[in-house]
């Protein structure tokens, strides 16, 4: 007895989520489709042009612009920042450094800081209770 294996594929948005880009800026085709994941491996180990100048041009989505700038997307939120960003846009945005992107990236830093206290602390932990 065979068992026959089933293509997974996914809906576009997952897709796009996956390769990191902004869904509304891809191709009507790779929007109206649904994506194998044999597709989604051949996407990421070979992007055609409009992938690769996605990544690098935008619009990117906020995920992405949140860890260009270095903040959250929760303070990309509080900073106002809502619609996805252009690499141009976000370079400009660096270059002006406004109050809420330095305050926001100080959050993140001790974000950042405390999460590797917790990760020492447990890891130190579990070497104790290795020791006994």
């Amino acid at each position: 007895m065979t068992s026959q294996k089933s293509v997974q594929t996914m809906k576009p948005a997952t897709a796009a989520k996956k390769l990191g880009v902004y869904l509304q800026a891809t191709p009507a085709q790779f929007q109206e489709g649904v994506v194998s994941r044999a597709e989604l491996n051949a996407l990421q180990t070979d992007p055609p042009q409009w992938l690769v100048d996605l990544r690098r041009n935008g619009p990117h989505p906020r995920p992405v612009v949140a860890a260009k700038l270095g903040v959250s997307i929760a303070g990309l939120a509080r900073g106002g920042v809502t619609e996805p960003l252009t690499t141009e846009q976000i370079d400009a945005l660096k270059q002006q450094s406004p109050e809420w992107l330095e305050r926001e990236r100080a959050t993140q830093a001790e974000v950042r800081k405390e999460a590797a206290r917790i990760r020492e602390k447990n890891a130190q932990r579990a070497a104790d209770e290795q020791s006994r």
